[in-house]
């Protein structure tokens, strides 16, 4: 359903509260940048809900492009959960990130995921209900055709979640294709230094990136939780061992020949 209504846009003060959940990541910059250049309405606030442990090069990019952003009418909102810094492990032993777990009495599993409902939708949502003034809220959402498997319907009624990327059937590379035809950076990923989510490049990319302190916090937080659920031991990485411990090195570094890196000759086969 297209959501550009131009010319039969009701007034404003008809017309839904219209806001883009803004995580600094490659598709919801490039849903805010869309905005504020006019190619899509303009909306009434960008929210950013900081969880306080956003790689250090998410907050360098946000420092950098929040203030263009602005200027072209984007206003630009960020919303943290409770303490200034979130609290990674609540009094009591709860831990809000869903880690690897390993026993040897139990069988190996993965805890429950509840750090996006409470570090975002929850912060996000309180600022909602204060501002919005009793409208409908538009929530945009940076979500691509490519990972179009994580569309969901609200489960508020006075929110309608709206994916403007996926009505213009637009991948993340078409994001990035956009971003560079319209001389705008393009950001890196955004995500928690320590989710357990982390593919084994995004690992390697966090060590690679060391100086910045991102990889230090990452294994600190591999420690830190290790032992807060007995009779489980929980890890950060999928192999159930200290991440700092983890051979996150490439098939090249460990030794493998890349054939890839000669030129081809045309002869594959002959």
């Amino acid at each position: 359903m297209p959501i550009t209504l131009s010319a039969s846009d009701p007034t404003p003060d008809l017309r839904p509260f219209r806001v883009i959940s803004l995580g600094w990541g490659v598709q919801s910059f490039t849903l805010a940048a869309m905005s504020a250049l006019g190619e899509l309405d303009p909306v009434d606030a960008a929210i950013h809900a900081d969880t306080t442990h956003e790689a250090s090069g998410t907050y360098a990019f946000a420092r950098e492009w929040m203030l263009w952003m602005e200027e072209l009418g984007v206003s630009v909102v960020t919303v943290k959960s409770g303490n200034p810094v979130i609290d990674i492990i609540r009094t009591g032993g709860m831990i809000y990130i869903p880690a690897f777990t390993r026993s040897l009495r139990k069988r190996d599993g993965m805890l429950r995921r509840q750090c996006t409902n409470r570090w975002k939708i929850q912060p996000i949502r309180r600022w909602l209900q204060a501002n919005r003034a009793g409208k409908p809220v538009e929530m945009w959402m940076g979500i691509t055709t490519d990972e179009a498997s994580r569309m969901r319907d609200s489960d508020v009624k006075y929110i309608r979640n709206i994916y403007p990327l996926i009505d213009k059937g637009m991948s993340r590379h078409d994001c990035v294709k956009w971003l560079q035809a319209h001389i705008l950076p393009v950001p890196p990923k955004s995500a928690c230094v320590f989710c357990p989510f982390h593919d084994t490049r995004a690992w390697r990319d966090l060590k690679k990136m060391s100086g910045n302190g991102d990889w230090k916090k990452a294994i600190e937080v591999d420690e830190q939780i290790r032992k807060v659920r007995p009779p489980y031991e929980l890890f950060l990485h999928p192999s159930r061992i200290p991440l700092e411990d983890v051979d996150i090195s490439t098939a090249e570094e460990r030794g493998q020949l890349n054939l890839w890196n000669n030129e081809c000759a045309g002869v594959c086969g002959v």
